[in-house]
């Protein structure tokens, strides 16, 4: 189970949220509005995931792998990176 966080309260706790979920083993789910935003996994996690996901052999999830690799090629709204603060974005392995 993932603990749950207020997108403003996870902004003021981002150094503890990061080694709960590294150290700790947790996975962080943020929050606005009670809707779930982001999540947080450690490195390991994430890199499971991507392995799980890649053999599609099942034809019923790949609408769901398909659609998560569209969401993940999206960018922010203009101005979205200065209203909260946002020193940084993480671009994908360069395509060429």
């Amino acid at each position: 189970m993932a603990y749950e966080i207020p997108v403003t309260q996870a902004r003021a706790e981002l150094a503890e949220l990061i080694n709960r979920v590294v150290y700790g083993g947790e996975r962080v789910v943020v929050t606005r509005h009670g809707k779930p935003l982001v999540a947080l996994v450690s490195a390991a996690d994430l890199e499971r995931l991507e392995v799980a996901a890649e053999p599609a052999t099942d034809p019923a999830q790949e609408p769901v792998i398909s659609s998560v690799s569209r969401i993940g090629s999206l960018t922010s709204a203009p101005g979205e990176r200065q209203r909260f603060g946002i020193a940084a974005e993480h671009r994908g392995p360069e395509v060429g």
